[in-house]
């Protein structure tokens, strides 16, 4: 198979922890060359999974990918989707208070990447995406998580609706975050099994996602811009869940 039709992710940390998390690789690109303690970890990785590599020059790497490849690239199968019904009662299962995040119309990979290792970090269990119109989980997303992308579950749907009737039977909160409230959300209760609703920056949440809520809560602003960029407003929310469970 060519090289550019398979799945690739690159950056020593994401191809580590993708390993780590037992993904199929096809084959894995190595620079000619390479040295160190973080490389010879990997290299390590490598050979104890049985996964093959190959020594090529940096050249080749320049042109498989555009971003800081840092002399590793991996092909591999593409990412398993879960159905989110199982998403949901895994997260149940493993966690007494379980944090999922569903995203309604975010289409930059980046910021996907950038909300999911906030995600991983905060201790939540999964993402929850349209089918059509959000973001793809390709190497750049996977790269900008760090690896998250590898380690917690991702489900796609065909209507957001059905997972969030679901999670609700569930027993998940469903708290929507946006601009368009004045209740705060240090007014909300997120010491249970929750899920919050991020929107894209430009149409923020759909209005039928927002009926279906049963919190709607804003980050206070007080600069001029008072605006958060999408993954940032991620972050100030998931962190705030951690402070009250913790609490």
């Amino acid at each position: 198979m060519e090289e550019q039709q398979l799945q690739y992710l690159f950056g020593m940390h994401p191809v580590m922890e993708a390993v780590r998390a037992g993904k199929k690789f096809d084959k894995v690109l190595l620079k000619q060359g390479m040295d160190g303690p973080q490389f010879r970890e990997l290299l390590d990785l490598l050979r104890k999974n049985g996964i093959q590599f190959q020594f090529v020059p940096a050249e080749r790497l320049n042109r498989a990918v555009r971003g800081a490849h840092q002399g590793v690239i991996a092909y591999i199968s593409k990412i398993d989707y879960v159905p989110y019904e199982e998403l949901i009662d895994t997260a149940l299962s493993t966690s007494r208070n379980p944090m999922i995040i569903i995203l309604d119309g975010v289409s930059d990979v980046r910021n996907l990447g950038a909300i999911a290792r906030t995600l991983e970090c905060a201790g939540g269990q999964g993402i929850i995406l349209p089918a059509k119109g959000g973001a793809a989980i390709n190497a750049e997303a996977i790269k900008a998580s760090a690896g998250a992308l590898m380690r917690l579950s991702v489900a796609r749907v065909p209507n957001l609706r059905l997972a969030v009737y679901y999670l609700k039977q569930s027993g998940f909160k469903i708290i929507s975050v946006t601009e368009k409230v004045s209740r705060l959300i240090y007014e909300a209760d997120m010491t249970g099994p929750c899920a919050f609703i991020m929107g894209s920056e430009g149409k923020g949440i759909s209005q039928g996602m927002l009926d279906l809520s049963d919190e709607k809560v804003a980050i206070p602003m007080s600069g001029e811009i008072a605006s958060l960029n999408v993954s940032a407003a991620a972050s100030v929310v998931m962190y705030e869940a951690v402070r009250q469970k913790l609490g």
